[in-house]
């Protein structure tokens, strides 16, 4: 009896062993694949929120292949796809990718909220656990619409600047690619330059400067982006020279932001006006009637 005790420990020993060894194989094989592969797109993630950097690497490894085999409608594939273009992670996230993350949340949420309950030893509810499964499969649509407002505001705000550079590039005697290319190089880090980084490269595999700049306006969700583009477009269809045309741009970018800084300026009297109204004005009435009262109590006795 006890002889095929221990065979049967020894059997589950193995069995435990082998299975441990192909998971660390794979999961070898993996990280290196990805090093390899992917540095630059692990590196930009790490920018992106601490929720997509540490979950990254569980639903590439975990979930992605999942959803790669399963038949999911192309148009359920693509709707994602403007948005990371829009937020400018179209090259860290493939539509793939954020369908494994949405669902990889679902199950993320309630885990660190059932590890956060046991560590703190709290008697949270359970019953919050089919809420937080709901919140992790649409946080990262509201995380990237936040993403794509920071990045939009980020254009908007250094777009006439790049206008007017490249206005005089190209009155210099530069064409369009080196003039982008110029502007690239003298720039600092921004959104704006990402972008034309894109179009140079879209221009040396081939793509006409109608097709690049479609991109652009496609990747980029902003009426003065679409109007940059389309005026250009315009300008190569009938051979007109554009380095005048960009000064005019510039301008009516200018008032373009002038307009968005006064309209959130009236919008950020409003937002006050509840706070004034629930918060300052009871703290106010507090501070002058207070003494009134106490002094009218003291007299009455």
């Amino acid at each position: 009896m006890l002889s095929l005790d221990i065979v049967a420990m020894v059997m589950v020993f193995i069995s435990v062993f082998i299975v441990m060894k192909t998971i660390f194989e794979d999961e070898e094989q993996y990280k290196a694949q990805e090093v390899l592969e992917n540095q630059d797109k692990i590196e930009a993630s790490k920018k992106n929120g601490i929720v997509l950097r540490y979950s990254r690497p569980f639903f590439r490894r975990y979930i992605v292949p999942a959803i790669s085999q399963m038949k999911i409608k192309k148009k359920n594939q693509d709707r994602y796809k403007r948005p990371l273009a829009n937020a400018g992670l179209i090259d860290i996230l493939t539509p793939n990718d954020f369908l494994a993350f949405k669902l990889f949340l679902i199950l993320g949420f309630p885990v660190i909220f059932l590890i956060l309950r046991t560590f703190l030893e709290e008697t949270w509810p359970l019953s919050l656990i089919p809420a937080l499964a709901i919140c992790g499969f649409f946080y990262p649509d509201i995380w990237i619409r936040g993403v794509i407002r920071k990045r939009n505001k980020e254009i908007l705000q250094g777009f006439p600047f790049i206008v007017d550079m490249l206005a005089l590039s190209i009155e210099a005697g530069l064409d369009f690619v080196a003039a982008m290319q110029k502007i690239i190089d003298k720039s600092p880090a921004n959104p704006i330059v990402d972008e034309f980084k894109t179009l140079i490269k879209e221009s040396k595999v081939g793509a006409s400067r109608v097709e690049v700049l479609r991109n652009l306006s496609w990747r980029v969700d902003l009426s003065v982006m679409a109007s940059f583009c389309a005026t250009l477009i315009a300008a190569d269809s009938v051979g007109a020279s554009i380095g005048p045309i960009l000064k005019v741009l510039s301008g009516e970018v200018r008032n373009k932001r002038s307009s968005q800084v006064e309209k959130e300026g009236a919008q950020a009297a409003s937002k006050m006006l509840l706070p004034m109204i629930f918060l300052v004005v009871p703290a106010v009435f507090l501070v002058i009637a207070a003494p009134l009262a106490i002094e009218a109590i003291t007299s009455s006795k």
